[in-house]
């Protein structure tokens, strides 16, 4: 099940997307079904439809969670290029995007004055679906509630420069998350294509809803509350380079594409 959160007007609301019947005059097309209230104060089985329909093409889709925080790994010392998978063996590293880095698919990364080294890695976005602490692995999986894509923006030369990491990948629209959440487990390791200007610069296989994901939650939960909403992003092929007006595309095996450009910021 995909679950949108999205713009009609001035009316923000959460919606389920499919695609319409043959019946309906949109038939074949994607539409978004509008959903009652909040979906993860419902969990996936207490879902309820409102009867309004949209189509996809009509509506703007936002952020489809707006969460406490943000929590990445990489492994301690590694290169910040040409890894190939996230993990918390050898003294890994946890970091912290703050809420206002989050923006939705076709939002504007703004590039702050700042850097004048802008980075991205394309990420499986791992959405908690509950209030958790102390979660065993083997636990992990009832406290998720779907994943997305995500880019981990990052100002690499402000990284170097104060040596942490709060400043580099804390700006505001640096966690561009999207473009829904896919409730349905990511199993098999799903590829993700992370493209720049419609040239493809990065392509790995993500973790699946398995061992390694479960590690992450277990390792966040561990140290920190997890509530409803809040975002883990796993997985990582390296950093591509950004430039002012580039097109950035992160598409993922089962769960969609989330696009977004670059901008100049204050």
């Amino acid at each position: 099940m995909r679950i949108t959160r999205f713009a009609a007007g001035d009316e923000v609301s959460y919606g389920l997307v499919g695609t319409a019947g043959a019946g309906s005059p949109a038939a074949g097309g994607e539409v978004i079904a509008e959903l009652a209230g909040h979906p993860l104060g419902a969990g996936k089985d207490g879902i309820r439809l409102t009867g309004t329909t949209y189509l996809l093409d009509e509506v703007r889709l936002l952020a489809p969670v707006l969460p406490s925080k943000v929590i990445g790994f990489v492994p301690s010392g590694a290169e910040l290029t040409g890894r190939s998978h996230d993990g918390l063996g050898g003294g890994s590293v946890m970091y912290l995007k703050p809420s206002t880095a989050v923006c939705g698919p076709s939002d504007a990364i703004q590039s702050p004055s700042l850097t004048h080294r802008l980075e991205a890695e394309g990420k499986l976005a791992v959405v908690i679906g509950r209030l958790c602490r102390h979660v065993l692995p083997e636990q992990a999986a009832a406290a998720i509630f779907g994943y997305a894509c995500a880019l981990d923006v990052t100002a690499a030369d402000l990284r170097e420069q104060d040596g942490q990491w709060a400043r580099a990948k804390g700006f505001d629209t640096f966690c561009p998350l999207g473009p829904w959440i896919e409730t349905d487990a990511a199993h098999g390791g799903p590829e993700l294509v992370m493209s720049v200007n419609g040239q493809e610069r990065q392509r790995a296989r993500m973790p699946g809803a398995g061992a390694e994901v479960a590690a992450l939650v277990a390792a966040a939960s561990s140290v920190m509350t997890l509530l409803p909403g809040d975002v883990l992003l796993a997985g990582a092929a390296g950093a591509v380079a950004l430039e002012y007006a580039d097109g950035v595309s992160v598409s993922i095996d089962g769960i969609g594409t989330l696009t977004n450009r670059v901008e100049k910021g204050d």
